[in-house]
C-alpha cells in the first residue's frame, strides 16, 4: 500500500478534526474563486464577539472590505498588514459618531490564559514563551481546515489545505509524499 499525497492529506484532516477543527471541502464553500476569505465565518465571529457593543452589519462589512482591498500584488506587505491586524487588533471608527470606537480583535485570544501547572484541559505550548503553558478554556474562534480551495489570482492555485481561523486563511499546507524520490524542492513548490 502506497502512502500517497491524498492519504497524507486525509491524515491531516483526521488529526485536525480530533483537535476540534471542522473539515470542509473547498468546493462546498459559497464564494467566487477570487475570494480568499470565508466571509460568513468572519461575520459570525465578529457579530458574536461584539454583539454587546452593538456592532452593525455594515461595520462588519466595512472590516471585510478593508481586508479584501489589500493588494495581492505585494503579497509580503499584505501578509504583514493582515498579521499585524490579527496579532495587535485595530480601532474601528463607529458609524454612529456618538459611540466610542471599538477595539477589534480578529481572533479570540481571551480563551488562552497562562497557567504554571498542567491541568486536564487541552494544552498548547508556545515556543516564544519558554516553558509556560497555555490552557484553552473558552475559545470562541471558528476553525476550519479546507482542502482543494481554488484561488484565482494571477494564476490559479489549489493548495492541499488551508487552516482558516474566523474566516482568515492563516496557515497553508502544501503536502508532498515522501515516497517520490525524484521530487525536488522546486517541483514541490509548483
Amino acid at each position: 500500500m502506497k502512502f500517497t499525497e491524498a492519504k497524507l492529506e486525509q491524515v491531516f484532516i483526521d488529526l485536525l478534526q480530533e483537535e476540534g477543527c471542522q473539515y470542509v471541502s473547498g468546493d462546498q464553500i459559497d464564494r467566487s474563486e477570487e475570494d480568499v476569505l470565508i466571509k460568513d465565518d468572519i461575520r459570525a465571529f465578529l457579530k458574536k464577539q461584539y454583539s454587546k457593543d452593538g456592532i452593525t452589519d455594515s461595520e462588519i462589512d466595512g472590516i471585510i472590505r478593508e481586508l479584501e482591498k489589500l493588494p495581492a500584488s505585494d503579497l509580503y506587505e499584505t501578509n504583514k498588514t493582515v498579521m499585524r491586524k490579527v496579532s495587535d487588533g485595530f480601532l474601528l471608527k463607529r458609524e454612529d459618531h456618538k459611540l466610542k470606537d471599538l477595539y477589534i480583535r480578529l481572533i479570540d485570544f481571551e480563551g488562552l490564559t497562562k497557567e504554571d501547572a498542567v491541568s486536564q484541559t487541552a494544552e498548547l505550548s508556545v515556543a516564544a514563551d519558554g516553558k509556560e503553558k497555555y490552557q484553552i478554556h473558552s475559545d470562541q474562534n471558528i476553525y476550519k481546515f479546507v482542502n482543494q480551495f481554488e484561488i484565482q489570482g494571477y494564476e490559479k492555485r489549489i493548495p492541499d489545505g488551508i487552516l482558516f481561523i474566523n474566516g482568515l486563511p492563516l496557515v497553508v499546507f502544501e503536502l508532498k509524499s515522501a515516497i517520490r524520490e525524484n521530487t525536488n524542492i522546486h517541483d514541490a513548490y509548483l
